[in-house]
C-alpha cells in the first residue's frame, strides 16, 4: 500500500516562556492524500498555524520546539532529516501560503524578481528564462497585465492580488503539497471566493494535496474533502465534510456550526459559544472544552477523552447502543474499534473520529433536531 502524501502523527510542540512551558500542540494527528483537501478548522489560538509551521520546519526556535511525534511526507519522517535535505524538500515538494501576504513578501524587491528567484535558486535557470517563467506564473494566477506588473512592488497590489502572488510563489516549483494558512484573511467575500476557486482549480490541475487552515466554516464547505477540527492544541473531531456539516460528533463542532448566520434563522439571536479557549499555560483537567460545554458531566472534568473512532448509526445500533446513553455509545465504539489512545495514527481516509465521551449523544441530538425540523 502506497504511503499517504502527508501524515502527521502525535505531533507535540511547546513554547518556553517567562511564565512557564506552554503546550501549543498536544498530540495532533492528521493526514492528506494527493489530489485531496484537508481543512484544519478552529478558533484563533487553537494551534492550527503552529502545527503547520512545525510540519514545514519553520517554527521559531527558541522559544518553540517540537517535543514529540512524526511528520511523514511520502513515508519519510521530516523531523529526523538534516537541515539541508529538508530545505531541498521545502519549496520544491511542499510549500506554504501565508495569511499575511504583505508581510510575507519582500517589500523592496519586485514581485517578478521574487518569483524568478525560485527558478534561479532551485532550477538553475538564467535570469531571463526565470523572469519569463515568473510572468507566465503571474498570468496563470490571473494577475491582469502580468508582463507589465512583474516590475511592481508588493504595496502596489491589492490584498487579493497579493494573495494571488503568494499562491504563485507556492506553485512555482509545482509541489506535491500546499499548506494554505488562512489564505482569505482580510479579503472581502467576493475576493475570498475567487482565491478559493483558484486554489481548488490548481489542486485539480496539479493533483496536489492541500491543507487549508481556517476558522471560517463557509470557506471550506465547497472545497474540502475532510475536516479536522482543533481545540486547545488538539484534534477534537475529523470527518468527511458532508458528514461533519450534517451530523457533528463533538459539541465544539456543533457550537461552531450553530454560530454561522443562516438565512432560515433570520430574526433569531445568533448562537455564541460561551467563554474563551483555555490558556496553554493553564489547561483544565479532563476534556479541555468542558468549561464551555453545555453537555459537560463529571467524567468530562476528570478524564481526558481519547479520539474515538465514530461508528455509523447502524453500527452502533448493531452493538446495542441505547439512544441518549453516552456510556453505551463509548462502549459501542470500543467494540467497533476505538482509536487507540497514544497510537498517533491519523484516521483512514473517509474515517470519523471524535474526542468526546458522549459523541453518540451528539449524533442522537442532531438526528432528533433534524426529525423535528422535518
Amino acid at each position: 500500500m502506497a504511503a499517504r502524501l502527508l501524515e502527521v502523527r502525535d505531533l507535540r510542540v511547546e513554547f518556553r516562556t517567562r511564565d512557564g512551558i506552554a503546550e501549543a500542540v498536544g498530540g495532533v494527528s492528521y493526514g492528506v492524500d494527493a489530489g485531496r483537501t484537508l481543512a484544519v478548522l478552529g478558533e484563533s489560538g487553537s494551534g492550527k498555524s503552529v502545527t503547520a509551521q512545525a510540519v514545514m520546519g519553520i517554527l521559531d526556535s527558541p522559544p518553540g520546539r517540537v517535543t514529540g511525534g512524526q511528520v511523514l511526507f511520502r513515508g519519510r519522517d521530516l523531523l529526523t532529516m538534516g537541515a539541508r535535505e529538508r530545505r531541498r524538500i521545502r519549496g520544491a515538494a511542499m510549500a506554504m501560503i501565508f495569511q499575511d501576504a504583505l508581510s510575507a513578501l519582500n517589500p523592496v524587491v519586485s514581485v517578478g524578481a521574487q518569483l524568478a528567484e525560485m527558478y534561479e535558486v532551485h532550477r538553475g535557470m538564467s535570469r531571463k528564462d526565470a523572469r519569463r517563467r515568473a510572468v507566465e506564473l503571474m498570468d496563470r494566477v490571473r494577475i491582469p497585465a502580468a508582463g507589465q506588473r512583474a516590475g511592481d512592488y508588493p504595496h502596489q497590489f491589492s490584498g487579493g492580488m497579493r494573495q494571488r502572488i503568494m499562491i504563485a510563489m507556492a506553485m512555482a516549483l509545482e509541489p506535491e503539497l500546499i499548506i494554505a494558512d488562512e489564505p482569505t484573511t482580510a479579503l472581502d467575500v467576493t475576493v475570498q471566493a475567487q482565491v478559493m476557486d483558484l486554489l481548488a482549480e490548481l489542486r485539480r490541475e496539479y493533483a496536489m494535496g492541500l491543507v487549508l487552515i481556517t476558522h471560517d466554516l463557509g470557506v471550506v464547505a465547497d472545497v474540502a474533502d475532510t475536516i479536522a477540527v482543533m481545540y486547545a492544541g488538539r484534534i477534537v473531531e475529523t470527518a468527511p465534510v458532508r458528514d461533519l456539516y450534517r451530523r457533528p460528533a463533538h459539541p465544539y463542532t456543533r457550537g461552531l456550526l450553530d454560530s454561522v448566520p443562516r438565512v432560515d434563522h433570520r430574526g433569531e439571536r445568533l448562537y455564541a459559544i460561551k467563554g474563551a479557549p483555555p490558556s496553554p499555560l493553564a489547561m483544565p483537567s479532563g476534556c479541555p472544552f468542558h468549561p464551555r460545554c453545555p453537555r459537560a458531566q463529571e467524567v468530562c472534568r476528570t478524564e481526558r477523552p481519547p479520539l474515538y473512532e465514530v461508528a455509523t448509526a447502524d453500527a452502533t445500533r448493531a452493538f446495542g447502543a441505547s439512544p441518549g446513553s453516552g456510556a453505551s455509545g463509548a462502549s459501542a465504539v470500543s467494540i467497533a474499534s476505538s482509536a487507540s489512545p497514544g497510537s498517533g495514527a491519523p484516521p483512514a481516509p473517509g474515517g470519523r473520529t471524535s474526542a468526546c465521551h458522549f459523541w453518540k449523544d451528539e449524533l442522537d441530538a442532531r438526528d432528533s433536531h433534524d426529525a423535528l425540523g422535518a
